[in-house]
Formats: C-alpha cells, sequence, structure tokens
C-alpha cells in the first residue's frame, strides 16, 4: 500500500473542525471519514449519499483505469465535475451521470472542446467531506458544496466576482463507456430537463434528471461540442452550458430518476421542496446518524471509532434504492413497474456481500433484508433469473457463484421471512441448471457469465473441468457446491426431503477438487484427472481456475462443512499445519497477469478480497481459538487505517468494512445459511446494538487491552459458552455476551 498521504490527513482534520455541517459531541457521524478508501484500491468516493440512496453526489476526478471506478482518487489535484450517481469499492467502472461544472469567465470554444473549463484545480487542504456532505474550494475561487436526499441532489455554488457559469455534460462518462441516447430540454430560465441512456457495465441504463436554480441563466446548447440553436436536443453527446450574470451563488436541486423526467422532478419535489441547503444537509446528517446509532460502542482509540464507524457508513451505502417516491420503478425487464408497498433496490454486489455485509443488515435490520430480498424476487420474476451482480436492473453476469441464494437461505434460516418464501425455493432452484429458456437478457455479451458451461458440466459429470473453455473452474465448482448446500437447508426446513438429499449430494462435491498429495483444490481435466504443471501461488487474472485468487486463497472454500475439510486434510494436525502454511509462506503471487484483486497478503492469505474473509476462523473448528483471535487483532490493526489508503483492497459494496464491524464486535459468520457465528477478538470495551425489534444486544470485553487480545472465556446471557460458537436466535432477541480478555494463548 501506499504511504499516509499528509494532505489528506489535514483534509479530514478540517473537516472535524470546520464550521460548515458542526456537529454536536455525542454524534457519532463526527467519526466518519468518506475519505477512507479513496486513496490506495479501496475505489470509494467521498460525496454526498444517504442510506441506500439513489443519489450519489461527488467529485469526479478523473474517468479512465482501474482507479476510477468511483470517479474519485486521491492522487489526483483537479475535479472534472460533480455527477449524481456512483458506485462504492466496486472493480468496474458505471453510472457518473449527469455532470455539472462550473466555471468562470466568457465561455469560448477552443478546437471544438470544452474541456478548457474543466478540470479545476483544487488542494485537498480545501475539501471537507462528512456524512451526507462535500465542500471544495477550487483555487480559481469558486467554493461548491454538496449535499443529497435519497432520491435528489442539491449543489450550492458561491463564484467570484464577474460572469460565470454551469455546464451539464450528459456525455461524460467512466470508462468510455457508450452513450446510446441522450436529450436535454430548456423548461424555462431556471428548469432544465433531460435523459441519457448508456452501454456500460449495466447495459441498458436509463437515467433522468430534472434540475432547478434559484438564479436566471441564459443558455447555449452544444451537439458534439458545436453549439446549435433552439430548446431541445437529442444526440450521444449533449452539453447545455448555463450563464449566469455576476451572481455570489448559485444553488441548483437535482431529481434523479430510472423511470422519466416526471418522476425526477416528483422526486425533487417531494424531497427537496425548497432552498434551504443546511435543513438538507442536516437532514442527511440525521439519517446518517439514525443509521449509525443502531451500534455504540465505548473504548478504543479515536482512530479505531473513525474506522468503525467509516465502515459503518460504507456498509450502508449500497444496495441503492431504484423505485421513485411514487413507487414506479424500471424493472428487470426494463419495464416500468409499480410497487404494492415497501422499496425496490438495484447493485446488489452479491459475490461480495453475501459474505458480511448483508449478514450484518440481517442482523441489525431485517426489514431492509426483506426488501432486498423481495428486490431480488422481482429480478426473478420479470427476468427469469435471480441476479449475480444486479446494476440497474441489469443482469451484468458479474463474478461466479449463485449467491442471491446463499444470501435468500441465510434469511430463511434465520427467521426472516417477509417475502414469498415458496416463490424464494423456485427462484433459487432455478438457479441451478445451464437452462436459459424464458431468461430475458438485454446484451448477448453477459450469456457466457450469466449462464455458464460450468453449470452444464455440473450437472452432467459433478464437476467443471477446467479444460472445456470454462473459466474459474475450481472456483465456480467451490462456490456451487457452497450454494447448492445453502439451499438444501431450506429444502430441510420445508420438508422437501428428495431435494434434500440431491442438493446435499451436491454440496460436497467440493471433494472432487481436492489433491490429497499436494493438499489445495486443483483443477480438474474432464476426465477427473489434475491438470499439471502445479503452482499454488501462480495467478493469471482472466486465465485461470481460480477466481480473483491462486490455490492457496481458494483451498479453503469450503465453509459449509469444516469438519468434511479437516478430513480431507487428514485431520486437525494435518489441517492447521496447512492453515498455518497459508499464514506463514511467502507473500509472493506468481504469474505476469496476476490478478491484483489479490492483496492485503498475511503468508497467501489476501485479505484485500472475498474469498479469503472466512478463513482466520477456521481455528476455531480445531481448540486453538487463539490464532483466530491473533489474526483479527493484527488484520483489524494493520490492514485498516484512517487513511485514504485505510482499506487493503476494493471496499464493493460494503463488505470490506462488514468484515471489520463484526470482528471489532467479536464475531463472524462462517458460512451465510448456517446462523452460526464464531469467536473472534472484540475491539472495544463494550457495545450497544440496537436491534430492530426494540430489544438491545450488550457486548463488553472486560480488561480488553491491546495486549490483552486473547479471549479467556465468553458467557452469554449469563451462560458460559463450551465452544467458540453460538446462533443466531441466542443473540436475535437481545441480551449479553461477556469477552473475559487475557494477555495469555488459550
Amino acid at each position: 500500500m501506499k504511504k499516509i498521504i499528509p494532505l489528506l490527513l489535514l483534509a479530514f482534520l478540517f473537516t472535524s473542525s470546520s464550521k460548515e455541517g458542526k456537529q454536536s459531541a455525542n454524534q457519532v457521524t463526527q467519526f466518519v471519514n468518506p475519505f477512507i478508501g479513496t486513496g490506495g484500491h479501496g475505489h470509494t468516493f467521498p460525496g454526498a449519499v444517504v442510506p441506500f440512496g439513489m443519489v450519489q453526489l461527488s467529485p469526479d476526478t478523473r474517468t479512465n483505469g482501474w482507479d476510477a471506478c468511483g470517479g474519485y482518487y486521491t492522487d489526483d489535484k483537479s475535479i472534472l465535475g460533480f455527477s449524481h450517481r456512483h458506485l462504492s469499492g466496486t472493480g468496474m467502472t458505471d453510472f457518473a451521470d449527469v455532470l455539472f461544472t462550473p466555471f468562470i469567465g466568457k465561455l469560448k470554444m477552443q478546437n471544438d472542446t470544452l474541456q478548457k473549463y474543466y478540470p479545476l484545480a483544487f488542494s485537498h487542504q480545501n475539501e471537507i467531506a462528512k456524512a451526507g456532505y462535500y465542500k471544495v474550494a477550487f483555487d480559481n475561487g469558486i467554493q461548491v458544496e454538496l449535499t443529497a436526499s435519497t432520491r435528489a441532489g442539491f449543489h450550492k455554488y458561491q463564484f467570484p466576482a464577474g460572469e460565470s457559469g454551469i455546464i451539464i455534460d450528459l456525455h461524460h462518462n467512466l470508462h468510455n463507456q457508450k452513450v446510446l441516447q441522450s436529450n436535454i430540454e430548456i423548461i424555462s430560465n431556471t428548469e432544465i430537463r433531460g435523459m441519457r441512456l448508456t452501454e456500460g457495465w449495466a447495459k441498458r441504463d436509463y437515467v433522468y434528471f430534472y434540475a432547478k436554480f434559484d438564479k436566471p441563466y441564459t443558455v447555449k446548447l452544444y451537439k458534439q461540442n458545436k453549439e446549435v440553436s433552439g430548446n431541445t436536443l437529442n444526440d450521444e453527446n449533449v452539453k447545455a452550458v448555463l450563464t449566469f450574470d455576476n451572481p455570489k451563488e448559485v444553488n441548483v436541486k437535482v431529481g434523479i430518476s430510472p423511470v422519466d423526467e416526471k418522476g425526477a422532478l416528483n422526486n425533487l419535489d417531494t424531497e427537496i421542496p425548497d432552498w434551504d441547503f443546511e435543513k438538507v444537509r442536516s437532514l442527511a446528517n440525521d439519517s446518517w446518524e439514525q443509521q449509525l446509532r443502531k451500534i455504540i460502542v465505548e473504548g478504543g482509540s479515536n482512530d479505531e471509532k473513525i474506522i468503525f464507524y467509516t465502515g459503518l457508513y460504507h456498509a450502508f451505502i449500497h444496495p441503492s434504492t431504484y423505485s421513485d417516491v411514487d413507487k414506479r420503478y424500471r424493472g428487470q425487464d426494463l419495464k416500468i413497474h409499480t410497487l404494492e408497498k415497501g422499496t425496490y433496490y438495484t447493485v446488489f454486489s452479491l459475490w461480495d456481500t453475501f459474505r458480511a455485509q448483508m449478514p450484518l443488515v440481517s442482523l441489525i435490520q431485517p426489514s431492509k433484508t426483506n426488501e432486498f430480498i423481495n428486490s431480488m424476487l422481482l429480478n426473478y420474476q420479470q427476468g427469469g433469473l435471480l441476479p449475480m451482480w444486479a446494476l440497474a436492473s441489469n443482469y451484468t453476469g458479474t463474478m461466479i457463484g449463485a449467491h442471491a441464494t446463499s444470501i435468500i437461505a441465510d434469511a430463511y434460516t434465520k427467521g426472516i421471512l417477509g417475502y414469498d418464501t415458496d416463490l424464494a425455493y423456485k427462484a433459487m432452484k432455478r438457479s441451478i441448471p445451464y437452462d436459459t429458456t424464458g431468461i430475458k437478457v438485454n446484451h448477448p455479451a453477459i450469456w457466457e457469465w450469466l449462464m455458464t458451461k460450468g453449470k452444464k458440466y455440473n450437472e452432467e459429470i459433478g464437476f467443471i473441468p477446467a479444460d472445456k473453455d470454462v473459466i474459474f473452474a475450481t472456483s465456480r465448482g467451490l462456490e456451487y457446491a457452497y450454494c447448492d448446500w445453502a439451499l438444501a437447508q431450506v429444502a430441510k426446513d420445508m420438508n422437501k426431503n428428495e431435494d434434500y438429499k440431491w442438493l446435499s449430494e451436491r454440496g460436497t462435491r467440493y471433494k472432487k477438487y481436492f489433491d490429497p498429495t499436494t493438499g489445495f483444490m486443483r483443477a480438474l481435466d474432464s476426465n477427473g484427472k489434475f491438470i499439471g504443471p502445479f503452482n499454488p501461488s501462480y495467478s493469471n487474472h482472466m486465465n485461470s481456475p481460480y477466481c480473483e485468487g491462486n490455490a492457496w486463497q481458494w483451498t479453503w472454500f469450503v465453509p459449509q462443512d469444516v469438519p468434511g475439510l479437516i478430513n480431507l486434510m487428514g485431520g486437525k494436525n494435518a489441517f492447521e499445519k496447512n492453515l498455518d502454511a497459508l499464514f506463514n509462506t511467502k507473500a509472493v503471487v506468481e504469474g505476469e497477469e496476476a490478478s491484483a484483486d489479490i492483496s492485503g497478503l498475511i503468508g497467501q492469505y489476501a485479505h484485500g478480497n472475498e474469498p479469503s474473509h472466512h478463513i482466520i476462523y477456521f481455528y476455531n473448528y480445531i481448540n486453538k481459538a487463539f490464532k483466530t483471535q491473533e489474526l483479527a487483532d493484527k488484520i483489524m490493526k494493520e490492514q485498516y487505517r484512517n487513511a485514504p489508503d485505510g482499506l487493503t483492497g476494493n471496499e464493493d459494496c460494503g463488505q470490506m468494512s462488514s468484515w471489520y464491524i463484526f470482528n471489532a464486535l467479536g464475531f463472524y459468520q462462517v458460512a451465510p445459511g448456517d446462523p452460526t457465528y464464531t469467536i473472534s477478538r472484540p475491539l472495544f470495551d463494550k457495545a450497544n446494538i440496537t436491534l430492530e425489534n426494540g430489544k438491545t444486544l450488550i457486548i463488553k470485553a472486560q480488561n480488553n487491552s491491546a495486549q490483552n487480545k486473547y479471549v479467556a472465556s465468553v458467557s452469554l446471557n449469563g451462560k458460559r459458552l463450551k465452544t467458540p460458537f453460538f446462533r443466531h436466535a441466542d443473540i436475535v432477541n437481545g441480551g449479553e455476551m461477556v469477552f473475559k480478555m487475557t494477555d495469555k494463548k488459550q
């Protein structure tokens, strides 16, 4: 990772001491630092958003490269403008819709381009970011403040004396996504609306906007950067240049909708009816305060609290609202539908978030889990299949496995049942076979990812051969086994006995990939023979049997059957030896095309990417819990920091932070679908978790300190745990968990 950037640390100090959006001393939002993850490869953004909001109003500093995924990168010294939707911590790019860029002086075209006016130079010392608020002062004297509601953004521009204006750019995009259609319409000298349809990661993404200004403007429209006459313009490259006559301040409210301009206007007028910027900013802060106060921690350092609450903040940015205030939404079939109740969501990074972010939501806000599942079931009803990575009601086919199944099965086994369980079972089961019938996709390029041949081979021969043009074959086989096991748990409860037997067998197919000679999960050919030569440290990002990893990391993806994996490896002693080797071997990933996602290495354990996140808890299964506690302590202290590069890998829509949240509380769920938690190392002296049913779960760590990182004992509601495991049912109605900490290995 890169060194701490002093200017950005100053920026956060400036954030804390600034009079703008000042928080009271007892508010937990004071501990949110949105700059965490904007450096390194965290791919977060610092702009204004509310919990699970449709709008993420944030500055864009670059448009190309891996570190443009969030639009903003901390090494950059200029800003292109402020767009209204962003993805938090992803490894792919999209969104960055409807860019607003302020300028001063008289606008002049040069070489058929407006780019002369952006980017705008700035210093991080003149930048502030808080929960629901962003501010920057540019070197040319323009100052910008941003805040947001769920479906609308609010801009405040302050200009130096003289003529000035704002460019609205509908062609601005990240990573050269294609603008298929855009239009802009001047309604009056204070109102403007428009839309754009893009083809990027989401192959058909519709965005509509309606903007209102508190000052009158004159306007010029540009098509392909050439001025045209009229008040309406349709083209792939559309810009509007609004000019104001010597304004000191211009306020702009922008409603966003996936449905139409009417929806955008309705969203705007409903959520931001007046021109009180501070009121909206305060409401945004209050919404975060309410969300983050579900967990109150005591003890720990100031930096640890900042990392913790910023982690909670990142955990609740996505999934994103995708229905308007009138409950209309654009469905998986890209048609307009109306909800009967609740909210429709998109941005489901399921391969990442099934591990910790979704279980975190299920613990403290199960009603939200129900809404998420109902949204995924609508995907199934309208598109024919549950999503893998849902983006703007598009199947992307991104990543592997069938983790909508994992998430639904986990909710079901925890008694979270606010959805049609029969429909859910049918939808989960439909994700298993290789069958393209009845599935609606809007671009042929995603077929090979959405309905991979790996499913076909898994059905026909019981495993996925790597010599049959199936990318990530071994990883897919391991993940299908886990997801099938998860569905088996639901089948068992529903008394679907034949399905339970069938799914349980599929859940053990991980064993076919294990090579007892080397001790690793390996690639198989179509005859079931291991493919050589074999190097467990080798990685090739897009041409490997392992997805974003190598054999060291993927050998351990058997969260559903740790005892079975122990037996495969020859018993507890051999299992421990192999685990120790993972953490103590040389931290070098080999291969010219090695995956950049393999980061945060401790030996070959890669905390910077999700496939490793459950592994440290395997020591709890062999009576060596102290090793889990050592590693949890080490990871929390070394791989999370209060700095722009404070994450060792992509945030991935809240997963990286949710791992930290659970471990700081003192426990983790190894296999969603089995409502069992296992003990970690609590970081804080006390945590109060307010559950949605009104009950409180209190966690205490007695004799806690940096040296006392080992757990001597744990009691739950007055009863000492005999093993380092407990059930979701044990805490769902609140209670008290007491850790007794020591400096001695137990």
